[in-house]
């Protein structure tokens, strides 16, 4: 099975790389450790810290394949390139329907953080900016009905 493009900032691509090297060299001793004493206490059956030292490994072996598949199927997004319609990478200030402005970034969804103004482009409001350029507005199917979002400015 083909495994789908992971679209990265290069500062995502990064945080991605410092993730990783930290559950390398980090938490998958600190957790055999935990395991090691665990095992230390007596039998393995019926023990709750050995049970969940080997939940957290069985999480940490996890988060590392996600980790390592992400960066092999990295492609890296271009920010500072200048585009007149809204993309991947697009620094985007929007108008809402009651007059506010709000500012998203475009990024994929490995990197995707609302509460930051990052949002993916595959979320409701990424589908719906990307290809809009400014004065165009956007229709955002949202459980509360459709927002519409007018694109005032792209970087």
């Amino acid at each position: 099975m083909e495994e789908k493009e992971v679209f990265l900032t290069q500062e995502g691509l990064q945080k991605i790389k410092e993730e990783l090297d930290h559950l390398h060299l980090h938490r998958r001793n600190e957790v055999a450790e935990k395991i090691r004493l665990a095992k230390e206490t007596g039998s393995i059956v019926n023990n709750a810290e050995y049970d969940d030292a080997k939940n957290e490994q069985a999480f940490v072996e996890g988060r590392i394949l996600t980790l390592e598949a992400q960066i092999k199927n990295a492609k890296i997004i271009e920010e500072n390139t200048r585009s007149d319609k809204v993309r991947l990478g697009s620094h985007v200030t929007v108008k809402n329907y009651e007059g506010e402005k709000e500012e998203y970034v475009i990024v994929g969804s490995a990197e995707a953080s609302p509460q930051n103004g990052k949002v993916s482009n595959e979320s409701p409001i990424g589908k719906a900016l990307i290809g809009k350029k400014v004065g165009q507005t956007a229709q955002v199917k949202a459980p509360a009905g459709i927002i519409k979002l007018t694109v005032e400015k792209i970087k």
